[in-house]
């Protein structure tokens, strides 16, 4: 075929009875040939010669996809939209169709056509459905990446419907009710059980709807063995259990992230590439994010010895680079988040694996050895919620010293602020906003008259909810002012307007806290039992301010109550911090590298000792199903007390309780194994 002639291949085109299987076989072996415009020439050609072939729209859809791998888009869609108009049940047609308009700018068109497939009946069959299934979530993905979350829960909700058991779609349903302040969160359809919901849901979303680490970690190990796949042959032996010989050489320290760029993570790294020190360690990031080379990204790639795009790579390919680069230790700095590399580190590209810093919790994983955290996110009597061994540092998270900020400052009144009333702040995200935070926010600015609550905006559809929640606590609604989106050093500079910051619970503050904090802005907080709900309290007490920290929510209440209603306390407050801010723990990036490279060092040290930790996971699926079981909507799981009573009288009903250990704890691995 290679070899074919014009004249013999137009002869075969036109001759009376050429099929359409012959046409595929004759353009598919033209394109393996090199020959693709021929191959476009032969599907062009057979269309003239057969104008009333029933399935003519099949050759227009194959002539579209060469024409769009030819960088002839618009051809491409045009042979598209005239498949659908002789057979508007041909449903691929819609996906694809829907595909080049996005990426030609023309979202909103890409929506109405996806629309179209979705709603097509006429034929409903199996493969009917997983196209009207595929044009749902094309439609819920973009209307994300534009945004408009309410559009997106509709889309997500009838794919839902359609297959009950697409945890993908059900992680992004309850995220998109989490971002709209959608209570309660998990609303079970008749297709769509609370269960169902809850088993769905990505473990960074759940740290965000509940404080229940025994949940989270069994979930984590749920999303790890649902979704990431390696085979025997996939993991890299010859690094896995590699020797560690430093003679001659420094040791080799690999970050895989999609967020060295314009994001929060990006921030909170960017000053730790340029101290650490390169005479202990050598650097490689591995970066897996959006294509970037914003002024972050630019300093991260000029910080580190070796930046290595490994975006276009399969895992595979990037597990190989790894192992070609020698890597000791690889820190994932991604977890359960978007654009994670997890199938990398499932393929054991490096001795030692580390989860640190993007993800707030534990992988629950069988190959992530360790986690980094510190004496207060994770102390020992809480490290029984993790797979990984714990590991400390005196302070979790870094930051950036040389973060810019814009001179100057909005005036209260151009911010939509009073000019003397107490300023309550919050600036995470709206996702993080639970009804139970939101109950004690507004018992706070019920007794703090003249007060308000500056919240940052997010999407029309939460910025109304809440001030409808509001009004219906008896508040009068413009006291909710949203803080609209800017660019961060501006961001930064109103910090200045705010008088103290309420962290949300049980997913607090992170980088917004330590934007805060750097910004002499006193930050209240409660910590729980799960790691996202303590960061902010480790954050706080390396700021200098432990007597912040409190340890229930009525206690919360009565301390932004207080600090409300006394002027000279905040003053007070903020002025420790900004004395604090260059001697302080929380900003002390040298102290930091410096903790991280001997923690390093140590990891080496019991690697070669034969100590690698080895994760336990046994019987997670039964705490899986109890926490699942356990009424997590109307009960406030950090409130709880006997935490632990509690998952016990649910295995005792489940009659899966035999024993209980000595210690009456039942959460350790080998308890884990005993118990149950």
């Amino acid at each position: 075929m290679a070899d074919i002639d014009t004249f013999d291949l137009l002869s075969k085109l036109t001759a009376e009875g050429c099929s359409l299987g012959e046409l595929i076989t004759i353009a598919s072996e033209l394109a393996q040939a090199g020959k693709p415009q021929v191959a476009d020439q032969a599907y062009k050609i057979w269309a003239r010669f057969n104008p009333e072939h029933p399935q003519l729209c099949v050759a227009l859809f194959n002539r579209s996809v060469l024409q769009s791998a030819l960088g002839d888009n618009a051809g491409a869609a045009a042979s598209l939209e005239q498949a659908i108009t002789l057979n508007p049940d041909f449903m691929p047609a819609y996906v694809n169709l829907g595909g080049l308009q996005e990426r030609a700018g023309l979202g909103e068109l890409a929506i109405a056509t996806w629309e179209l497939g979705a709603n097509r009946s006429a034929s409903i069959n199996g493969m009917a459905v997983s196209y009207a299934f595929t044009c749902l979530k094309q439609i819920a993905r973009l209307l994300g990446d534009l945004h408009q979350p309410a559009r997106a829960e509709m889309a997500l909700q009838r794919a839902a419907d359609i297959d009950p058991h697409a945890m993908d779609v059900i992680g992004q349903l309850v995220a998109t009710r989490l971002s709209q302040c959608k209570w309660p969160v998990l609303a079970p359809s008749e297709r769509v059980s609370r269960e169902t919901l809850l088993r769905g849901v990505n473990p960074l979303s759940i740290a965000a709807y509940t404080d229940d680490p025994m949940l989270l970690l069994a979930a984590a190990n749920t999303l790890i063995e649902r979704e990431v796949k390696a085979t025997p042959e996939q993991v890299r032996a010859d690094r896995r259990d590699a020797p560690i010989d430093l003679t001659g050489r420094r040791l080799r320290i690999g970050y895989i992230s999609s967020d060295l760029r314009d994001h929060a993570v990006g921030y909170l790294m960017a000053e730790l590439f340029e101290v650490h020190d390169k005479k202990k360690v050598e650097v490689f990031a591995y970066y897996c994010g959006p294509e970037s080379s914003d002024g972050l990204n630019t300093r991260i790639r000029a910080a580190v010895e070796h930046f290595i795009d490994i975006r276009p790579m399969s895992d595979d390919e990037a597990a190989q680079r790894i192992v070609d680069d020698g890597i000791d230790i690889l820190i994932d700095v991604n977890g359960h988040t978007r654009d994670a590399r997890t199938a990398v580190f499932a393929r054991r590209p490096a001795p030692i694996l580390v989860n640190w810093l993007g993800y707030p919790g534990t992988m629950g994983s069988d190959f992530h050895h360790y986690i980094i955290a510190d004496p207060w996110i994770i102390p020992p009597e809480m490290e029984h919620y993790y797979s990984e061994a714990v590991r400390r540092i005196p302070c979790y998270q870094p930051n950036d010293r040389r973060r810019y900020v814009q001179e100057g400052c909005p005036t209260r009144a151009e911010a939509g602020l009073p000019e003397d009333g107490f300023v309550f702040c919050c600036f995470n995200g709206v996702q993080k906003i639970t009804p139970h935070v939101f109950d004690r926010w507004m018992q706070i600015l019920k007794r703090t008259p003249g007060s308000v609550l500056w919240l940052l905006d997010s999407n029309p559809e939460a910025n109304a909810r809440l001030r409808d929640s509001a009004e219906a606590k008896g508040v009068d609604r413009t006291r909710i002012v949203f803080a609209p989106k800017l660019q961060n050093a501006y961001h930064l500079a109103r910090y200045r307007l705010a008088d103290l910051f309420l962290d949300t619970t049980p997913y607090g503050a992170h980088t917004t806290a330590s934007d805060a904090l750097w910004m002499a802005v006193p930050v209240l907080t409660w910590s729980g039992r799960s790691f996202a709900s303590r960061v902010c309290g480790s954050l706080v007490r390396s700021a200098g301010q432990p007597e912040m920290v409190v340890d229930s929510g009525e206690a919360y209440v009565e301390k932004a109550v207080e600090i409300g209603a006394d002027r000279e306390k905040a003053r007070a407050l903020r002025a420790t911090l900004e004395a604090n801010r260059d001697s302080c723990v929380l900003f002390n990036m040298d102290l930091l590298a410096d903790s991280l490279e001997t923690l390093y060092g140590e990891m080496v040290a019991e690697y070669r000792a034969g100590g690698r930790p080895n994760p336990d996971l046994t019987n997670l699926d039964v705490y899986m199903n109890v926490g699942l079981e356990l009424d997590q909507d109307q009960r406030e799981m950090q409130a709880v007390e006997d935490y632990e009573g509690l998952y016990r009288q649910a295995l005792a009903r489940r009659h899966k309780l035999r024993s209980i250990p000595a210690d009456n704890r039942i959460w350790t691995p080998d308890a884990r194994r005993t118990a149950i």
